[in-house]
């Protein structure tokens, strides 16, 4: 149906990126190097914006700190200079013209402190007004194992179910203290789940007792792949613990929020056919460079 239609994508781009300090010092995280399949050189974020694009999306907001808006403006929307641009190839000149097309696409979203990706997330509200939205990490890059693009799938299993998507990944038990968790129903196995639970960082302990999903392996656990279509509903959920300075461990976190938005709407769990690739830290960054390739 017509009102399903994702159009706009979020991406939360205003950390630190203190985990790779002090590369960080010089470069924002988003704008470290990758190689794509082509051979091309790109920044993380032009990756992501892509993968929005490749969707069917039609705009695209980047939530940045407001001392940084020049420089992803800059990237986006300005030519390179006159002397920089003769001195490319006839192709990366037609690529730089892209880049300013894709650059019409995009809006520079400021969050003005740091409080917390949910905080991230709810500095975009007033752009996104009363739509549905993708939502992607702004240091995450993506791989799909099937010609449909990772962001792809999670759209259009959005415009089937007309509920909030949380897309999923495997996890052993080892790392899920690092991750948001999910239990639920299998509605279709291995692929599609109705949610019942969505929890930040679980201990193996409680993982075990209360985020056990039927017919996965022992001490398997589902995740969050870092790609999502949410409701504008999720808004008011951040709204009302920003209001009521509601934090957790220290900042406005969004994983709450989704649980809150989960028990009034329902939501779906989907099991993405791909691979995400982390580029927020420096071991899981050096891999990506290796693997996103591939």
């Amino acid at each position: 149906m017509q009102q399903n239609k994702v159009k706009k994508a979020v991406i939360p781009a205003a950390g630190f990126g203190t985990r790779l300090f002090p590369a960080t010092k010089v470069v924002k995280k988003e704008l470290f190097p990758i190689i794509d399949k082509d051979g091309r050189a790109k920044p993380v974020i032009l990756a992501i914006v892509e993968e929005a694009i490749s969707a069917g999306i039609e705009e695209v907001g980047i939530v940045v700190q407001s001392s940084d808006k020049e420089i992803f403006a800059d990237f986006f929307k300005n030519p390179p200079n006159k002397e920089l641009f003769n001195k490319l190839s006839p192709q990366n000149q037609e690529y730089s013209k892209y880049l300013q097309e894709l650059g019409c696409r995009i809006t520079i979203l400021t969050q003005d402190e740091q409080e917390g990706y949910g905080h991230a997330v709810f500095c975009a509200k007033e752009w996104v007004k009363d739509e549905p939205f993708l939502l992607m990490l702004g240091d995450h890059v993506y791989s799909s194992e099937i010609e449909k693009s990772c962001a792809s799938q999670v759209i259009d299993v959005y415009e089937q179910v007309n509920q909030s998507v949380v897309g999923l990944t495997v996890m052993p038990a080892n790392i899920i203290h690092k991750a948001g968790c999910v239990t639920g129903i299998w509605h279709s196995l291995n692929s599609l789940l109705s949610l019942t639970q969505v929890y930040e960082k679980p201990t193996i302990e409680y993982a075990r007792q209360y985020l056990r999903v039927e017919g996965m392996v022992n001490d398997e656990f589902l995740c969050i792949f870092g790609l999502y279509v949410l409701t504008p509903k999720i808004f008011d959920f951040l709204e009302e613990h920003i209001k009521q300075n509601f934090r957790e461990r220290g900042e406005f976190q969004l994983t709450s929020c989704l649980d809150r938005l989960l028990q009034e709407q329902g939501m779906t769990g989907y099991v993405v056919k791909g691979k995400c690739f982390d580029t927020g830290l420096p071991d899981a960054y050096w891999q990506t460079m290796i693997d996103f390739r591939i």
